[in-house]
């Protein structure tokens, strides 16, 4: 252990930080992609067995697809990835965003997902320091990305993420890594209750979902990991960063332009989530009314 002394130097520590989140946010590209197809196929599989047949519609049975196989291959033209292709954000520059072998566009999505896991996960080792704590953060960060994806493309926030993601805090408070055990345990049942409440509120108003169970379990992801003294300040910047989205989307949409855009609230409560992990106790000074809770 003694040779591994210099990566816990506060000079170090970001940067292998960042090195390890980069290619982590390789691997939630994966993810992003494939887990909704595995949930799709897996409901499939459950409706055919539920209507007798062995298969979806008596067709032959899937190829094995999971997140290691079948290997990545491009979209467009069906090229396997070679592993040069898949360092994260250089091949993309070098690539110039396209396909090595038909010169399809690649999406921003990719770098971009790759940035963002790497500068959370550095910023995570800036904020607390080597331990348990910067891991636990850069884990919070990683999921809270591939949630927040993965609902903007699909609405889905998938329980394969959700709920370890709940039990991932509570057993990191149960040392007080983040909050006190107590106060994970009310963050988690107050962040399922607080949206669930809203979602029966505008159910019962306007007889429409607004949200869905989802959108709950992530709430109470962050409040496990959080406590429940944060979660007023991230149910308040996620609705602020909603609300800022609505009206630039409804901006958009009378100028002829909506560019895709989807309003699902996983987003949302990642960034917010994010910010009050490591922003919260300032921006709770800044606010007043938030500082009852503090």
């Amino acid at each position: 252990m003694q040779e591994l002394g210099w990566l816990t130097q506060p000079a170090v520590f970001p940067w292998a930080a960042l090195a390890l989140g980069l290619c982590v946010g390789s691997f939630l590209n994966v993810v992003i992609h494939r887990l909704p197809v595995m949930m799709e196929r897996a409901w499939r599989a459950e409706c055919a067995e539920l209507m007798g047949r062995d298969t979806p519609g008596g067709a032959p049975p899937e190829q094995r697809y999971n997140l290691i196989s079948p290997r990545s291959r491009c979209p467009s033209c069906g090229a396997a990835i070679r592993a040069w292709h898949n360092v994260p954000v250089f091949s993309w520059l070098l690539l110039k965003g396209k396909c090595a072998n038909c010169g399809a566009r690649i999406s921003l999505r990719y770098p971009a997902v790759e940035l963002l896991a790497g500068f959370g996960a550095a910023w995570s080792a800036w904020h607390f320091g080597f331990g348990i704590a910067a891991l636990g953060g850069a884990l919070f960060i990683w999921c809270t990305i591939a949630l927040a994806f993965i609902d903007q493309a699909t609405g889905y926030l998938p329980d394969d993420i959700t709920l370890p993601l709940i039990w991932a805090g509570l057993l990191l408070n149960a040392f007080g890594t983040y909050a006190p055990l107590f106060d994970a345990v009310i963050g988690a049942a107050a962040g399922y209750l607080a949206l669930w409440l809203v979602y029966w509120g505008f159910r019962l108003a306007t007889g429409k979902e607004g949200m869905g169970y989802g959108d709950f379990k992530m709430n109470a992801a962050v409040g496990a990991f959080l406590g429940w003294k944060l979660l007023p300040l991230v149910i308040l910047m996620s609705s602020v960063v909603g609300l800022a989205f609505g009206i630039a989307q409804m901006l958009a949409a009378r100028g002829g332009w909506d560019g895709g855009f989807k309003f699902h609230f996983g987003p949302y409560i990642a960034v917010a989530g994010i910010a009050a992990m490591l922003l919260g106790r300032p921006i709770m000074d800044l606010v007043p009314a938030l500082r009852m809770f503090g």
